[in-house]
């Protein structure tokens, strides 16, 4: 159980403080997460690594020379907002590029996707790259669809190191691409961990029983085995790993070894496991080459461990045994002068632009106090189903989806409400919305909540309120931005199944002639109906896809949110007899 905390929700930022404290000869906070301690020579590729909290020495612990640049943090579990990405991309950049490294979950994509997007337009050089190294969960011709688990350290210790030595931009992503393509993860779960400020774990294990294909958010295993003894998990670890040898490295013996415990399984276990490891590697014909046994990507209080082997070829060796000097990592501290001289640092980078604000007059700002209104309405219902939310997304998830719901709306709402008292026109009310929620809440629906709430304000009118083929179009528009950026199909058992009938339902009704309260609280029955259906559907995206057969018979927490967020909205509006029409 994790038992030190203050508030719960704040969590992540009073570990970040922590550490940065504990840290300040290899680190410094800077909003979204920490950097290194100095500036780095003008010119260098930053490489930054990130993802939810809960994991540490991954993400932030490996920030230092040698390794990471920086890193970007989010609460735990939850991928960070893309306006954290890009704050610590400005403070970390040097001029030659950032480059993003993280897990392949759907809410990093998008986020750290947004932010390389951002940070290109503003003339700051930016890729992404997601590790996919789990192979529980996807089989061997899917490896585009695997999770990040903790062969993403090896991926990240040589991209760091060759970004050290100067390498490009493009190669350094070569060097992550080369890594991740012969690197190999598969992990097992004994118990499950425990949320800051939750009663209870996310999963158990039975006595006596291992989940096999762990995830590091709090999934369980994908499926159940018997317990047996070190050399038993051994053999099963090295021979899946073995069985999933990438194509190209026959005649290599050499590897990158981590084993590496969750959080809850300690050193000494390891070692016991260790010696059955190497004898096993021995066997098959592979060399260690400076093997790394320990804690390095944990899961809060998880109980379990995973074996990586990464295939090395003669610059990837050389690359992973690179000096590095970090909080939680070290080979042979390289000898970095000191960095003095503040002209060596490139300029700041440029803030984002300002998006034009215009100011409401008449009857726009009654739409702006109703979009108000609206947000308040999602707050209520959302802290009053904040629990069991939280309850549905654990089932195949991390647990933290009413939590994340109920950060969005509170920093959205305040956002809105400053926005309409300064009398800015409903399209600015809702992006100043769309972005805190995005921000503040981080992950997957962070993201989509964010640019669907920016897509609605964009086309609503800013001098009048809205026509009947206006709020049609802002339906469709939330619906087209959600879709276009999580890549969602209706179907996929994603909040796309409740707000697909939702706008077509009241767009359709709208061009009938009914009344705009009754097309809405039509269209959120219908939406509250899908969300219901989605028990059925197996996931076919983000993070619940590994775990598809547990999320059978309860339904989507995105979905389920996202309609209760339309029903209570359409009851305000029934209360109110609002009609901007």
């Amino acid at each position: 159980m994790t038992r030190l905390f203050n508030d719960p929700a704040r969590f992540a930022d009073d570990m970040v403080t922590g550490f940065a404290a504990a840290h300040p000869d290899h680190v410094r906070a800077v909003p979204g997460g920490v950097v290194r301690a100095r500036p780095t020579r003008t010119g260098k590729v930053a490489v930054l690594t990130g993802g939810g909290s809960g994991h540490y020495p991954a993400f932030c612990g490996v920030v230092g020379p040698g390794f990471a640049d920086g890193s970007v943090i989010g609460d735990v579990f939850t991928s960070p907002s893309a306006a954290r990405a890009r704050s610590v991309a400005e403070a970390a950049q040097a001029g030659g590029g950032v480059l993003f490294l993280f897990g392949n979950y759907a809410g990093d994509v998008m986020n750290f996707g947004l932010a390389a997007r951002q940070l290109a337009d503003d003339g700051i050089p930016a890729r992404c790259f997601a590790v996919t190294d789990d192979i529980a969960s996807a089989p061997a011709g899917q490896t585009a669809r695997r999770r990040g688990i903790a062969g993403g350290f090896v991926v990240f210790k040589t991209a760091s190191a060759a970004a050290e030595e100067g390498a490009s931009l493009d190669e350094v992503v070569r060097v992550a691409e080369l890594t991740n393509a012969r690197t190999r993860t598969l992990g097992v779960a004994f118990d499950g961990c425990t949320l800051p400020g939750a009663g209870e774990p996310l999963f158990t294990v039975p006595e006596g029983r291992l989940g096999l294909g762990l995830g590091i958010h709090g999934e369980p295993g994908v499926s159940e085995d018997t317990l047996g003894t070190a050399e038993d998990l051994a053999r099963a670890l090295v021979a899946g790993l073995l069985a999933d040898r990438p194509a190209g490295t026959d005649g290599e013996g050499r590897v990158a070894v981590v084993l590496n415990g969750l959080g809850a399984t300690k050193y000494e276990e390891l070692y016991v496991l260790w010696g059955a490891v190497a004898r096993l590697l021995d066997e098959a014909g592979l060399t260690p080459v400076r093997p790394e046994v320990g804690e390095l990507v944990t899961s809060l209080d998880m109980a379990g461990c995973s074996l990586t082997l990464s295939w090395l070829d003669d610059e990837l060796e050389r690359l992973w045994l690179a000096p590095a000097d970090t909080p939680a990592f070290r080979r042979t501290p390289p000898a970095e002068p000191p960095v003095d001289d503040a002209a060596v640092r490139p300029a700041a980078a440029p803030r984002r632009r300002a998006r034009s604000a215009a100011t409401a007059s008449g009857a726009a700002v009654e739409v702006a106090e109703l979009a108000v209104h609206a947000l308040r309405a999602a707050r209520d219902v959302l802290h009053r189903d904040a629990e069991a939310l939280g309850r549905l997304d654990a089932v195949a998830g991390d647990g933290d989806h009413g939590r994340g719901m109920c950060k969005g709306v509170d920093a959205a709402l305040a956002a809105a409400e400053k926005a309409h008292t300064d009398r800015l026109a409903p399209a600015a009310v809702l992006a100043a919305a769309g972005d805190a929620w995005a921000a503040e809440a981080g992950g997957t629906s962070g993201a989509l909540w964010g640019v669907a709430l920016r897509a609605i304000g964009g086309a609503l009118p800013a001098d009048r309120a809205p026509g009947r083929e206006e709020l049609a179009s802002a339906a469709a528009a939330a619906l087209t931005a959600v879709t276009s950026l999580g890549g969602a199909e209706v179907g996929d058992k994603t909040l796309v199944d409740a707000l697909a009938p939702f706008a077509t339902g009241f767009a359709a009704r709208l061009r009938t002639g009914a009344p705009v309260s009754e097309a809405y609280a039509s269209a959120a029955a219908e939406a509250r109906t899908a969300a219901e259906n989605t028990a059925g559907l197996r996931p076919r995206l983000g993070r619940a896809r590994p775990l598809a057969d547990r999320s059978v018979g309860t339904p989507d927490p995105g979905a389920t949110s996202l309609a209760a967020v339309l029903t209570a909205v359409a009851t305000l509006r029934a209360t109110t007899g609002s009609e901007p029409v």
